[in-house]
């Protein structure tokens, strides 16, 4: 027998807090419903820290309700102070709208926009752009309580350092988002990460007052995504994981993915994958009677990187992995090289050069003394194969597709000539 919705959502471990449980189960399993989640453009990207609401949303959409994303081209301008020590440097108008429409392009891979229940876009500046300051106090300043707003957390927890009024108004803002989603879609959840809890609420309250306590609107979150190591998720030493792939590149983000612990694998499966129950349950299985193989990794990496970039970028990270784990580097091709090797360290020689200079000039040994040594030993590797000839001369005539030479010494050592 098929789960219910929330039966899913339940055993995925993506339910948090619900504003009325008892008149959610009821409605979602009576109704079909438009719901919605916004993001704020800040970037022109979303990262991974971004998905789970939408790929939540998404959820609802294949069990039938009518998704509604909302990018906020007037919250974006304002900046949400939740989880912020710290203002917001506020950004241009047309930095903005070129930030909107970058990541509308994003949630276009996310969602069905042509089925029955397709996802609607909408931008907040539709309907905010136009309404003088005398209209906000009156017609939404009026309904929120000076003290009521400061003990919502995504204040309170900024009094200290200080928040201006700018920001301290957000929480009303998002209330105006949903309150005119109710009225003119009839927008009836609101679900987002748990750190908008105090946001949803606000919206609620709103609706309340302006369209009458008989208004039947719901607010749900979703958990933080954790690890189990304590540290955070979605940063890796180099930054944060985008979808955008010229800022993290399909092989760099399959590498993230398929990085997972075993601790954390099937918990991301579950919350992130669209894969079914008994799918993951078998690949839980795998994890932890035969790791040593990461099927569960491997299927977590295929799922989100196709997901995100397509199953091209996904066989292109997967040739790339194989051709840098067998040393095969002569089946990648240029394009694969520079994003394969993109964090390598790397030097700029134009013109022909022994291998023994190459070596000291790139830094992959101290001295000609070394590069002897290590070539003599068969520790190089040039484009992946052995070389130990010592006369042997790095030619840009040789280099794949005239554009790079890979050098490896020993077994983790890698270093890339540009020509």
């Amino acid at each position: 027998m098929a789960m219910t919705l929330l039966e899913e959502l339940t055993w995925r471990g993506i339910v948090h807090q619900q504003t009325d449980e008892a008149g959610i189960k009821e409605t979602l399993e009576n109704e079909k419903i438009s719901l919605y989640c916004g993001v704020d453009p800040t970037g022109n990207s979303m990262h991974i820290g971004h998905l789970l609401p939408f790929l939540t949303l998404r959820r609802f959409q294949q069990h039938g309700h009518k998704p509604i994303i909302l990018v906020g081209g007037a919250t974006g301008m304002i900046g949400d102070p939740s989880g912020k020590k710290a203002e917001r440097q506020l950004q241009t108008v047309e930095t903005i709208a070129e930030n909107v429409a970058c990541l509308q392009k994003q949630m276009r891979r996310l969602f069905d926009f042509d089925t029955e229940n397709g996802a609607k876009m909408v931008n907040n500046y539709d309907w905010t752009s136009n309404l003088s300051i005398v209209e906000f106090l009156r017609d939404f300043g009026k309904s929120f309580n000076v003290n009521y707003m400061l003990a919502k957390d995504i204040v309170s927890s900024r009094l200290e350092t200080g928040i201006s009024y700018t920001e301290f108004t957000y929480t009303i803002l998002q209330a105006m988002d949903f309150d005119h989603l109710y009225a003119n879609h009839n927008c009836r959840m609101q679900i987002g990460g748990s750190d908008q809890w105090g946001n949803i609420t606000s919206g609620l309250e709103l609706i309340r007052k302006r369209q009458g306590s008989e208004a039947k609107a719901y607010g749900f979150t979703i958990p933080l995504v954790t690890k189990a190591d304590g540290t955070k998720f979605g940063k890796t030493e180099s930054g944060a994981i985008w979808l955008d792939p010229e800022q993290t590149s399909p092989y760099e983000f399959y590498q993230f993915w398929i990085n997972t612990s075993d601790a954390d694998v099937v918990k991301y499966l579950k919350c992130f994958t669209f894969l079914d129950r008994e799918t993951i349950e078998n690949l839980e299985v795998s994890a932890n009677e035969q790791p040593h193989l990461r099927e569960a990794q491997k299927a977590l990496a295929a799922e989100m990187t196709r997901l995100i970039h397509g199953q091209a970028a996904l066989d292109q990270a997967i040739a790339i992995s194989q051709a840098l784990f067998s040393g095969n580097i002569k089946a990648l091709t240029a394009a694969e090289i520079a994003q394969g090797f993109k964090d390598v360290p790397t030097t700029t020689i134009t013109e022909a050069m022994n291998i023994l200079d190459a070596l000291v000039e790139t830094g992959v040994v101290k001295s000609k003394r070394e590069a002897r040594e290590f070539t003599n030993n068969g520790a190089i590797m040039i484009n992946g194969d052995k070389q130990q000839d010592v006369e042997f001369i790095i030619d840009p005539a040789q280099a794949i597709e005239g554009q790079f030479t890979v050098i490896r010494r020993g077994k983790k050592i890698y270093h890339l000539i540009k020509h």
